[in-house]
C-alpha cells in the first residue's frame, strides 16, 4: 500500500478464499446474537461507536488524509459525515416495525421487517471511511452482519472503524473487514452464506457484481459512475454559481462520482462565468494535504494519474482549449516530489461528442458548454448513460424546480452541489446503479418483509 506522495507506507495480505470463509463464517455467528437484539439495544452501541469517532475525529481524518491523498479540510468533513451516519441510523434502530391489517371476522395479518443476513459492502477509494459507514449504518441498525473490502488504494482507515464498532460493545465480527482486489471481491460475491451485496465504484465491475450476484439471487445495491450536469442560468447569482462549479469538480481532486463535471452556461454570461472560474481555479492551493492550507491534494495512485492526463491529451487533440491547469505538479517540498499531483484544469470551447464530455474522467477536470434555451439544455443534460447527479443554479424558483424534475438524476442540487446530508437518499439512474444509500430509503434494502396472516374463524375451503 502506497501513500499520496508514492511512498510504501505497510504491506497487507489479499484475503483468499479460506480468509473470506472464515470472515463469513464469523459474521453469520455475531449475527444470531445482534439479530434477535431490541433496536434500543442496537441504537445504544451504535451510538457509542458514533461517540468514539466523534472523540477521534482528528486522528482518524489524519490516517484517511494519509490514507487517500484528500486535504485535511476535506477529511475532517468526512469524519462527520460518519458518526452522524451512524447516529442518524442509531436513531431509527428503535422505530423500525411492521403494520397490522385489520381483516374481516375479526382475523387480521401484520407484517414484520426482518434482517437479511450477512451483507457485503466493497468500498471505493475516494471516500473509504464515509462510505464504510454509509454502508454499515443501516446494515447494522436493521440487524444484520456485514464484511466489508475496502479498495486497495485504500485499506488502512476501514481496519480502525472495525476495531472501532468492536470497542462500542457490537459481537466479535458483526463487522468484519478482508483486503484484496476483484478475485477477493468475487468470493464474496459468490459466497453462499452472504445475503446482498451493496458496491460503490465504477460500472464495468457493477455490471460484474450484478451478474455474480444474479447467480445466488442476491439483492444488490449499486452506487456506479457519473458525467453529471451543472447548467448555469444567466439570472443566477454569479458568484454562487462559480463556487458551486467549483465545488461541483474540484472536491476530493475530483475523485467523486456525482461531480458535476459537464457545466452548461448560459451564453449570454459564457465570457464572465468562465474568466471568474478560471481565476479561482488558478488559486487553489496544491500540496502537502496534512497542511491546513491546502485545498487539493495527490491523486490516488500513477495510473490514475496518468489516465486523467491522457483525457486531456485526447481533449485537446480533438478540439477543446485547456484554459487553465491540466499540467503535472510539483510542490516545493521535496518529501512530495514522487507524489500524484497536477494542476486542476477547465476546459473551453467544448462539444457534447468529445470524449472528455462523455466520458468520467474521475480527476479535476471540468468541461464548460454554452447553451441558449432551457429547453436545449435540458435535453443536452440527459443525452448520456448516467444518471447519478444534476445541479442547477437560477434565482427563478419555478424554473429551478422545473430543470431538477426534468433532470434525469437521482440526485438533484438547486443552487448548492455536492452536499451530501445522511438525511436525504443518494444513488443514481441508469447505468449510475440503483438502490439508495442514506436515508430512510436505505432500510429497504438492508430489510425484507414477512406477512403474517391469522385466521379466527373456521378455515374457509373449496374443497
Amino acid at each position: 500500500f502506497k501513500t499520496c506522495r508514492g511512498r510504501v507506507l505497510c504491506k497487507l495480505p489479499c484475503s483468499g478464499e479460506k480468509e473470506v470463509d472464515l470472515a463469513v463464517q464469523s459474521a453469520k455467528a455475531a449475527f444470531k446474537i445482534w439479530s434477535q437484539m431490541s433496536g434500543m439495544e442496537r441504537c445504544r452501541v451504535m451510538l457509542e461507536a458514533a461517540r468514539i469517532i466523534r472523540e477521534q475525529r482528528e486522528e482518524i481524518a489524519t490516517m484517511e488524509t494519509i490514507n487517500n491523498g484528500k486535504s485535511i479540510f476535506e477529511a475532517r468533513v468526512d469524519i462527520d459525515i460518519s458518526w452522524q451516519c451512524l447516529e442518524y441510523y442509531a436513531g431509527l434502530a428503535g422505530s423500525l416495525a411492521g403494520e397490522h391489517v385489520q381483516l374481516p371476522g375479526g382475523s387480521f395479518g401484520y407484517t414484520r421487517r426482518e434482517p437479511l443476513g450477512v451483507c457485503v459492502g466493497i468500498g471505493a477509494w475516494n471516500y473509504p471511511f464515509q462510505i464504510a459507514c454509509w454502508k454499515s449504518g443501516p446494515a447494522l441498525a436493521c440487524g444484520n452482519a456485514m464484511v466489508f473490502k475496502p479498495s486497495p488504494f485504500t485499506p488502512i482507515s476501514v481496519v480502525r472503524l472495525a476495531e472501532i464498532f468492536t470497542e462500542a460493545g457490537v459481537p466479535k465480527g458483526l463487522f468484519n473487514v478482508v483486503q484484496g482486489g476483484a478475485a477477493t471481491g468475487q468470493f464474496l460475491c459468490q459466497h453462499p452464506d452472504v445475503a446482498k451485496i451493496s458496491f460503490t465504484g465504477s460500472v464495468p465491475t457493477g455490471m460484474k457484481i450484478m451478474e455474480m450476484a444474479a447467480k445466488g439471487i442476491k439483492p444488490v445495491t449499486l452506487e456506479l459512475g457519473g458525467k453529471s450536469p451543472l447548467i448555469i442560468f444567466s439570472d443566477s447569482d454569479l458568484d454562487n454559481a462559480v463556487k458551486g462549479a467549483l465545488m461541483a469538480n474540484f472536491l476530493t481532486q475530483g475523485e467523486v462520482c456525482c461531480n458535476g463535471t459537464r457545466v452548461f452556461v448560459e451564453r449570454k454570461i459564457l465570457d464572465t462565468f468562465t474568466k471568474e472560474v478560471v481565476k479561482r481555479t488558478q488559486k487553489i492551493k496544491i500540496g502537502d494535504p496534512l497542511l491546513e492550507d491546502t485545498r487539493m491534494g495527490a491523486l490516488i495512485n500513477r495510473p490514475h494519474l496518468n489516465r486523467v492526463q491522457g483525457f486531456i491529451k485526447q481533449a485537446k487533440e480533438q478540439g477543446a482549449e485547456v484554459l487553465c491547469g491540466g499540467d503535472l505538479y510539483v510542490p516545493d517540498d521535496p518529501k512530495l516530489k514522487n507524489g500524484y499531483y497536477m494542476s486542476p484544469c477547465v476546459l473551453g470551447n467544448c462539444k457534447d461528442d468529445m470524449t472528455c464530455v462523455k466520458e468520467e474522467i474521475f480527476g479535476p477536470v471540468m468541461a464548460i458548454l454554452p447553451f441558449d434555451t432551457e429547453e436545449e439544455v435540458v435535453e443536452r443534460a440527459n443525452a448520456t448513460k448516467f444518471g447519478l447527479a444534476g445541479g442547477v443554479f437560477t434565482r427563478d424558483i419555478q424554473k429551478a424546480h422545473r430543470v431538477a424534475a426534468a433532470l434525469k438524476a437521482g440526485m438533484c442540487f438547486i443552487n448548492n452541489y455536492n452536499v451530501s446530508p445522511v438525511e436525504l437518499p443518494f444513488g443514481g439512474y441508469k447505468s449510475s446503479g440503483f438502490g439508495r444509500e442514506n436515508g430512510r430509503a436505505a432500510i429497504e434494502y438492508y430489510s425484507q418483509l414477512k406477512t403474517v396472516c391469522v385466521e379466527m374463524g373456521d378455515v374457509e375451503s373449496v374443497f
